[in-house]
């Protein structure tokens, strides 16, 4: 097709301007400050002390750029709200102060957001390369050199060095140990994830902030949904919905549209129509560095029994685990509750995540699993020179073998919603609560709402949005 015949065939600008007129969500959005500089001071001593407790003389946390102005992980972002790359130097002696190598990748951005607390010492290591800076050496290389330089004139060339990172932190601490061969290193990464099991009290208002947004978006896209309008357009009024609010990213969710409930999706240019089934798997949106999850169904126009079944069971398994949410039970309880809908009506015949069937998994054997080859009609794709000829996903079940997971800053370690987890729920836990099934070409639904554990019960944080499916005239 030409770029002539593909702009005819996409509506014109104005309506897209106009999709959000007269839009208002049905409840005031109040902002929430960012943590105040006295929680970050309380996470630095209670790092201190643990680091002091395994015997470490300095921690080193490190996140990379992986480009398109994202770190690789959150760790300094919980440390001292830096979002960006960087190596942090934590000594364990409370009288020496923080230091911070950074800005050594070319995908970076001025404060703020993001100034650094508690961190007095900021050095630029500068971006390196003979074909871009025309300046011979690596970044890597001299962030490496500058950390052993720093840890020498601490002192602590011969010294336990605790490590918090990821798998991009591998080359710099095989620098280090080429570097330092006088120092022992070990992994430190529990010092940070353990405190990411329960939200403080500000955490928790930002959570909540951020799936109030969600909702905003919500609705807004449910604003925009009609027979004519392409997932381009739902996707953009959902963005500029929460985005416009104070939300920190676009690109934290998926849609999906077919007449088969795929969830899973990206916006490619699907003209919505009678029949098709709209999935919103909102998976993040970010505010103030923390995220917030829930999932929704549109139906458009009237739809298959066995559709409509799904829907159902998918909604009662959310509201089955919700249920027992409340400080003192088991984790694998709230899982297999939410899989008594799907037993009861013969989808599955027990809760066990090892051997439940779910969306993308192996052959029985372990071995790989062929995706099968087959043409599926799709009008928009097709119409842009293009064919669907394999039908995604290769098995049928629930998306993951779980009915969620924690939800906190972007790469922090998720604990899971599933029947093999049985700690217990505590109080300031957030989490998602998705109830998913996915019978390619037939049926299926993702629907979810978030939770924060409360001292007595559940508060469910995305709840100005009905669970249920949402109905759009043909």
């Amino acid at each position: 097709m030409t770029l002539t015949n593909l702009a005819s065939a996409t509506p014109t600008m104005p309506r897209m301007e106009r999709l959000l007129d007269g839009f208002e969500p049905d409840f005031e959005f109040r902002p929430v400050p960012p943590l105040p500089e006295g929680e970050f001071a309380d996470r630095l001593r209670r790092i201190r002390q643990e680091a002091s407790a395994a015997g470490h003389d300095i921690l080193l946390v490190h996140a990379d750029s992986i480009g398109s102005y994202k770190a690789s992980n959150s760790y300094l972002r919980y440390i001292c709200d830096w979002a960006r790359e960087g190596m942090l130097l934590i000594p364990t002696d409370t009288d020496l102060p923080l230091a911070l190598y950074t800005i050594f990748a070319s995908s970076v951005l001025l404060p703020p957001a993001g100034e650094p607390v508690l961190v007095d010492d900021i050095w630029q290591v500068g971006t390196w390369g003979r074909e871009t800076y025309n300046r011979p050496g690596r970044g890597l290389d001299r962030v490496v050199d500058a950390t052993a330089k720093h840890l020498d004139r601490l002192g602590l060339s011969k010294a336990q060095v605790g490590l918090i990172g990821d798998a991009t932190s591998a080359p710099y601490w095989a620098g280090l140990k080429t570097v330092l061969p006088g120092c022992r290193f070990e992994m430190a990464h529990g010092i940070v994830n353990r405190m990411q099991r329960r939200r403080s009290k500000g955490e928790q208002a930002i959570v909540r902030a951020a799936a109030q947004l969600a909702c905003i978006g919500m609705q807004a896209a449910y604003h925009v949904i009609r027979p004519g309008v392409t997932d381009h357009e739902i996707y953009a009024a959902f963005t500029f919905a929460q985005m416009a609010r104070g939300g920190e990213t676009g690109d934290g969710y998926q849609i999906g549209i077919n007449p088969y409930g795929t969830h899973c999706g990206k916006p490619y240019g699907h003209v919505v129509r009678e029949g098709d089934i709209i999935n919103l798997y909102i998976s993040a949106v970010q505010y103030h560095g923390y995220t917030a999850q829930i999932a929704r169904m549109i139906a458009v126009g009237d739809i298959t029994e066995e559709q409509e079944d799904v829907l159902a069971m998918c909604t009662e398994g959310v509201e089955a685990a919700a249920a027992r949410v409340k400080p003192g039970t088991l984790i694998s309880d709230v899982a297999n509750a939410s899989f008594e809908p799907y037993i009861r009506r013969g989808y599955l015949t027990d809760a066990d995540s090892r051997s439940m069937p779910y969306n993308w998994s192996a052959g029985d054997d372990g071995a790989p699993l062929l995706v099968p080859q087959q043409n599926v009609p799709d009008p928009d794709w097709e119409a842009m020179g293009r064919s669907l000829n394999h039908v995604w996903p290769a098995t049928k079940g629930p998306h993951n073998p779980n009915v969620g997971h924690s939800v906190s800053l972007p790469k922090m370690p998720p604990y899971n919603i599933q029947s093999n987890n049985h700690d217990a729920l505590e109080e300031g836990m957030t989490f998602v609560l998705h109830s998913q099934w996915l019978d390619p070409l037939t049926a299926g639904a993702n629907i979810g709402d978030c939770y924060l554990v409360t001292e007595t019960g559940a508060e469910n944080l995305s709840c100005h949005v009905p669970l249920g499916v949402h109905r759009v005239p043909a």
